[in-house]
């Protein structure tokens, strides 16, 4: 019997029993979120019970179909429990006054002169800060759109640097769920990725700022700019809370973290201690009240409707959503690697791969495909990470590779399909077109030419070192 399984196992799946399950996701996906509003969560299902008919109908038995469910989960345990560490995390900042300090003095920063630069930044240093690309669309990307608008900037080029940053900031940060499962999916630890991922990010927002910089300056309009806005928001956070410098350390002790590339867990945990020790001990709160805000979050009460969207969020229950969706999309990537429905795509992709470049090409163009099919961020991450693992290391290349190419695809680039989800919330919140803002967010752009650039050029591809 087990020699059987193991013939079983080795067929070919054909090509179009290999595609059915994703084009049940794209078919699902297209219409759960553009016409019923309903997420990704059912159509992933839909592909996964899609897998399972393909597998049983190749000859495998429920029993390792069951297996590969768990074992797809079991890959992305690691991010599973950081993205709950990261609910707690942004419950205790906020309430320390971390996150609220890192908000005050950034929008302290606000210029007319160079304002439209200013705004991918101010946005790019809270989607670090919270680990959340929409939050800081939502809140104080929303508030800079207002007074870019008021100040006479064309409302396209607003929304595209504001994007800009927040991608930015959600890509680095060590609280966000696409960079942890990036990481998670592709072998590699989360440190090694964050240190990967500057390489690529942080040439691509330098660039950027220069961009919007020029750009803006040909669409400033000078004299009488209304900040008031903006003004509200930093009366508000001064009011209540305690603003001191002192709170910026906890955020550069976790950037130390980082480039000290100690394990992510116990790293998370400690700054998520540190924000409450910040909150008792800098903004007088109880113990009990700390605890309740890990638990379910912080409920800001300013008075200031924008400052309360943004810092009403956080705690371990709040992640609830998060670790669903991750769930089922890496249990739906472990059933296509086990059906076979990866190798048959993977064998067709590889016989046109014959350097490192063109197997970064392929990674994106597969990344690219599965954004545009399905406008799902976490499936263009997970598919090209579970696809491609084997064949980076066949090149002797370090997983880490494979994760900034993934995530890059999957949480910033994505960011060019008009009718994705991080798209569309954009264009919900901000009040334009996906297909207005979409030329102007060059950010993704660069990106997606510098992960080009360094495969040809091998230019930080880093390689596995040898185990002697």
């Amino acid at each position: 019997m087990q020699k059987e399984n193991q013939e079983t196992n080795k067929k070919e799946l054909p090509l179009i029993l290999a595609l059915l399950p994703i084009l049940t996701v794209i078919i699902m996906g297209l219409l759960s979120v553009l016409n019923f509003k309903a997420g990704m969560n059912i159509p992933i299902m839909s592909g996964i019970i899609a897998a399972a008919i393909v597998g049983k109908a190749n000859g495998l038995k429920w029993a390792e179909l069951q297996k590969s469910l768990v074992d797809g989960v079991s890959r992305a345990l690691p991010a599973l429990f950081i993205v709950m560490i990261i609910g707690l995390i942004i419950g205790s900042w906020i309430q320390g006054g971390v996150i609220p300090a890192l908000i005050y003095y950034s929008l302290k920063t606000i210029s007319p002169a160079i304002f439209i630069p200013t705004a991918c930044f101010v946005t790019a240093i809270v989607a670090v800060a919270t680990g959340t690309s929409f939050a800081s669309i939502a809140t104080v990307g929303l508030a800079l759109m207002a007074t870019g608008v008021g100040m006479g900037f064309p409302p396209p080029l607003l929304a595209g640097a504001i994007i800009s940053g927040a991608y930015f900031g959600d890509s680095i940060s060590p609280l966000s769920d696409t960079t942890n499962l990036a990481s998670a999916l592709s072998g590699c630890t989360l440190f090694e990725l964050l240190s990967h991922l500057t390489k690529t990010g942080i040439p691509a927002l330098m660039i950027s700022l220069v961009v919007y910089y020029i750009v803006g300056a040909k669409n400033a309009v000078g004299g009488g700019a209304n900040l008031e806005t903006i003004e509200n928001i930093i009366e508000g956070l001064s009011t209540n809370f305690t603003i001191t410098p002192l709170l910026l350390l906890i955020p550069l002790l976790t950037i130390l973290f980082s480039i000290k590339k100690l394990p992510a867990i116990p790293s998370l945990i400690m700054v998520a201690g540190l924000g409450g020790l910040a909150a008792i001990f800098i903004q007088g709160s109880e113990i009990g009240s700390v605890i309740r805000t890990m638990t379910n979050g912080f409920v800001s009460e300013t008075g200031n409707e924008m400052i309360d969207s943004l810092l009403t969020r956080g705690g371990i229950n709040s992640m609830g959503g998060t670790v669903i969706l991750l769930t089922t999309a890496t249990a739906f990537g472990g059933i296509l690697e086990r059906i076979g429905s990866l190798d048959t795509l993977l064998n067709l992709i590889m016989k046109k791969v014959n350097s490192v470049g063109s197997l970064v090409l392929a990674t994106v163009l597969s990344g690219l495909t599965v954004a545009f099919a399905t406008g799902a961020q976490l499936l263009a991450i997970v598919i090209p990470a579970r696809m491609f693992g084997q064949a980076y290391k066949e090149k002797n290349l370090h997983p880490k590779n494979l994760a900034r190419v993934s995530q890059s695809i999957g949480t910033i680039c994505i960011n060019l399909v008009p009718w994705s989800v991080p798209a569309l919330f954009a264009q919900n919140i901000l009040g334009v077109d996906a297909v207005k803002f979409i030329p102007y967010i060059f950010f993704a752009y660069i990106t997606l030419a510098i992960n080009l650039i360094y495969g040809y050029t091998g230019f930080t591809m880093e390689r596995i070192k040898d185990q002697t």
